[in-house]
């Protein structure tokens, strides 16, 4: 559900980057209060791990259409709303200038789209009150992750509506984006829960930290374990399963192809769109996961294999799994820095 420039228009591009710098200041500010430092781990590597899986799309059968994790609720739950939210941007910031996935216009659309939705009302107003005296725990992380990803497809298709975009109709590409992030949000819910599960299982204390349930510190030696199997993990969903990807359009590229017959539609001229660009074609190291390609020597090369086996997209998850976790560690110690400066 990654937006690119040619979905909206400049004015509402630049409102929904106010929003979510406005979002990403206020979750910083909450949590250089309260961050862990032996959680900061955590928030790298979870960071990195749903950068690689989102570079799987798993088919949606009987449709042509295929999704792939969000990862909104999965960072939610594990690291709390505040958290979540900052891994989020970081993950779509780094898909969006190193390889070209979402435009940069829309970046603050879809770190809107992504990750406000599920920080900020499916977590709190749906998760938390379900799972009180931890029941309900799989049909709270289901609806929470289906609600989350139903907020965001309809943002999508407000954000094409007061963008003035003609070729996609209100209704017309409503009536499609709902349903097929629908089926797209239980896959989701269920692959959440069960990594939620793997989580609990090996340290309960990291939940009841991100539920605010838990005032101990938290054990770092189960700490590294935890990262270590998510590394591992990553490596392999980002390195080896991204071969296997579905190579069908996703949810919000099939719902346009209905609607206007192409999965894309053409970018309009407008200055600040050029400029935006030409800076992403100059930063993007793997545009579309892999390395980039000659345009008329890839439009000779035929039908696409499957399993498709490329060292691009292999370089392409390692490399930017690498670059989330650096990030987001970053970010998690200069909080914590912070943090420790100020006066008591």
């Amino acid at each position: 559900m990654h937006m690119a420039d040619a979905l909206i228009s400049p004015a509402v591009g630049v409102g929904f980057w106010a929003l979510s710098l406005g979002g990403i200041a206020y979750s910083a500010k909450k949590l250089k209060d309260n961050i862990e430092e032996k959680m900061i781990p955590i928030m790298g590597i979870l960071g990195a791990f749903v950068f690689a899986a989102q570079m799987i799309n798993f088919t949606i059968p009987a449709t042509g259409s295929s999704g792939h994790l969000g990862g909104g609720m999965l960072l939610s739950i594990i690291l709390g709303p505040y958290a979540g939210f900052v891994v989020m941007a970081s993950i779509l910031t780094v898909q969006a200038l190193f390889f070209a996935d979402g435009g940069l216009l829309a970046l603050g659309c879809n770190i809107w789209n992504l990750g406000f939705y599920t920080s900020f009302i499916a977590y709190p107003l749906i998760y938390k009150p379900l799972i009180k005296h931890n029941k309900f725990v799989f049909l709270a992380t289901l609806i929470s992750a289906v609600i989350g990803l139903q907020l965001g497809a309809f943002s999508v298709v407000l954000q094409t509506y007061f963008s003035g975009i003609s070729e996609l109709p209100f209704k017309t590409f409503l009536l499609l984006m709902q349903p097929i992030h629908l089926l797209i949000g239980i896959v989701e819910g269920v692959v959440t829960y069960g990594i939620v599960k793997y989580v609990t299982m090996s340290k309960p204390e990291i939940l009841e930290h991100s539920l605010g349930n838990y005032s101990g510190k938290v054990d770092g030696t189960f700490i590294k374990k935890i990262v270590i199997g998510f590394l591992i993990l990553t490596i392999i969903t980002g390195g080896i399963l991204s071969w296997f990807a579905s190579s069908n359009p996703d949810g919000l590229e099939w719902s346009i192809e209905k609607v206007y017959g192409k999965p894309e539609l053409p970018e309009k001229e407008h200055t600040l769109t050029n400029i935006l660009k030409s800076v992403q074609e100059k930063i993007s190291i793997f545009p579309d996961y892999t390395f980039k390609k000659d345009e008329s020597k890839d439009a000779e090369a035929g039908e696409e294999k499957y399993p498709n086996i490329d060292l691009g997209t292999t370089l392409s998850g390692v490399f930017g799994a690498f670059i989330v976790l650096s990030l987001t560690f970053l970010t998690g110690f200069i909080l914590k820095t912070i943090k420790k400066k100020r006066p008591s």
